[in-house]
């Protein structure tokens, strides 16, 4: 049977919109019951939490004052779908952790990590991370774009930013401040304007102030480029890099899967390219593979494809 203190956090997460936490006393609740003998009702309760996550998450609309500003997305993509080094998945790993048991940090008078810059070129899985965050706490991704808050609503974009947190504390999700070089940028440079200089301090403002239950994600893709003060008001900083040989690899034989032929990747030549650019050249090859009636890729057309992405990107 359910103990006073579990009855009470299910209600309180539910009341919250807190699924996660929700989850995790359930389960709780079914693991005692399972090792009281009463098999039937866990299996039962654990069944109904399995169920409730493969549940599509219904997004409501926001403020119409944001509209075109903010993308609302329910993703699918998993943590084994990014392929990264060990060292980022690790991190990323103790951030899911961290908001899974926040409860038990908060009793420590801890906060779990939810403030994160990313950065890195274009291309490199930043906002993957993010849709990765969102699926695997159960949470709706939202993307702001910044530079058409910037550059569309020059001269209100406090009142915007000033918006997007109070529905950062009214809903709880996944926050990508996506291009977030636009709002970003050293305080000090010399082309830098009053009102961007004012944004920037709004924004700082307000991420210090957040004590919602959201996860706020800033990607960036020229760190150098960003005020030195933003770094203490995130809780962590991940770095991208493109893919090394053994990444690449096996983000292609990923891509390819029952795609691919009997051949090695070893002399395959896919440096420079991110792993965007990758992804797309093996997509590529596989569409062509398929007009052409053929059950495998070709090694030649894969590694012609990678070439053309190449030379596309590259060779300017």
């Amino acid at each position: 049977m359910a103990t006073a203190e579990q009855i009470k956090t299910l209600i309180k997460s539910h009341f919250e919109a807190d699924s996660m936490r929700f989850s995790t006393v359930a389960l709780q609740i079914a693991a005692h019951e399972a090792k009281q003998g009463h098999i039937s009702v866990a299996d039962e309760i654990k069944k109904l939490v399995d169920k409730s996550k493969v549940k599509v998450i219904k997004l409501r609309p926001f403020n119409e004052d944001l509209n075109g500003l903010v993308l609302e997305l329910s993703p699918k993509v998993k943590l084994s779908d990014l392929i990264v080094s060990d060292k980022i998945k690790e991190r990323m790993q103790r951030i899911l952790h961290e908001f899974k048991q926040k409860d038990k940090l908060l009793k420590h008078g801890l906060e779990n990590r939810r403030k994160i810059l990313l950065s890195g070129p274009p291309g490199t899985g930043k906002t993957m991370t993010a849709a990765i965050f969102a699926r695997e706490l159960q949470l709706p991704l939202y993307v702001i774009l910044m530079d058409k808050l910037v550059t569309k609503f020059m001269g209100e974009t406090s009142v915007k930013l000033r918006l997007l947190f109070e529905s950062i504390s009214e809903r709880q999700g996944v926050y990508l401040f996506d291009e977030f070089d636009a709002i970003g940028g050293e305080r000090a440079l010399n082309n830098d304007v009053g009102e961007m200089r004012r944004i920037l301090n709004s924004f700082l403002q307000m991420i210090e102030q957040d004590t919602s239950n959201s996860i706020i994600i800033s990607a960036t893709n020229n760190l150098d480029l960003l005020d030195q003060a933003l770094f203490r008001r995130f809780d962590d900083v991940i770095h991208y890099n493109i893919p090394s040989k053994t990444e690449g690899t096996e983000l292609i034989i990923n891509k390819l899967g029952k795609y691919k032929g009997r051949y090695s990747l070893d002399k395959l030549n896919f440096e420079g390219l991110s792993h965007s650019e990758i992804s797309q050249a093996v997509l590529d090859a596989i569409k062509i593979s398929i007009l052409n009636d053929k059950q495998k890729v070709d090694y030649q057309l894969l590694n012609s494809m990678i070439n053309e992405k190449k030379h596309a990107y590259k060779s300017q």
